[in-house]
């Protein structure tokens, strides 16, 4: 079995910053890729970011120049270093985690709520 878990959400100001921090642990021989997904109410889940095994990086547009993602392959961890963040980014944030062999897997979210 494979256990994700994110944290780091909360409440900030527009403008503000926070990271998120996503742990993957369990039975894992090596991970393809680590994700960053978001759900806003009323709306589908989107990709924000992506860290593939290697190193690249992908972002949405809509994230570009305000968002980082970066990885500890030896915690098996991903991170999300938002910046500039505005209402819009308001949304539970999911991590997902492909594991190599064995499909994705995915956390439970944790909430970002960006004020005006």
């Amino acid at each position: 079995q494979v256990q994700v878990m994110e944290s780091g959400g909360g409440l900030v100001q527009a403008g503000g910053s926070l990271r998120l921090s996503c742990a993957a642990s369990g039975s894992i021989f090596s991970i393809s890729a680590m994700n960053w997904y978001r759900q806003a109410p009323g709306k589908q889940r989107e990709l924000v970011a992506q860290i593939i095994n290697g190193g690249s990086t992908n972002y949405a547009d809509f994230v570009k120049g305000r968002f980082t993602i970066s990885r500890d392959n030896a915690k098996n961890t991903v991170y999300l270093q938002m910046n500039s963040l505005k209402p819009e980014d308001t949304a539970v944030y999911f991590c997902n985690v492909v594991v190599t062999f064995r499909g994705p897997y995915w956390g439970q979210g944790t909430q970002v709520t960006v004020s005006s």
